[in-house]
């Protein structure tokens, strides 16, 4: 199974620092999901080639054109091995759609 370095030191731990309460971390579907105030803020999901980083409520949020997949609600972005990431953007991102859970 293909792993990436995305999990906490990019994404969950700025979520953290910004939030109030802190994020829940529950493994869930042998994938860990990540809620703010108990509802669902992001999901890793590792698989053979790629490590998908999807954040929930994304409405509004201004993506990347074409880096990002799934309906308004939840966006998804697969990270490769070996592929550059913007974590930083990323972890902001996350820090927007979570800011109204």
């Amino acid at each position: 199974m293909f792993t990436v370095p995305v999990q906490r030191e990019f994404l969950i731990i700025p979520l953290q620092e910004y939030s109030s309460p802190k994020v829940a971390e529950r493994i869930q579907y042998k994938k860990p999901h990540f809620l703010k105030n108990g509802k669902y803020a992001a999901v890793i999901t590792p698989s053979k080639d790629a490590v998908a980083f999807m954040i929930f409520n994304a409405e509004g949020l201004d993506l990347p054109k074409g880096q990002f997949e799934g309906p308004p609600e939840r966006k998804w972005i697969k990270i490769r091995e070996g592929q550059s990431m913007d974590y930083e953007m990323l972890s902001k991102l996350l820090v927007q759609a979570s800011s109204t859970l």
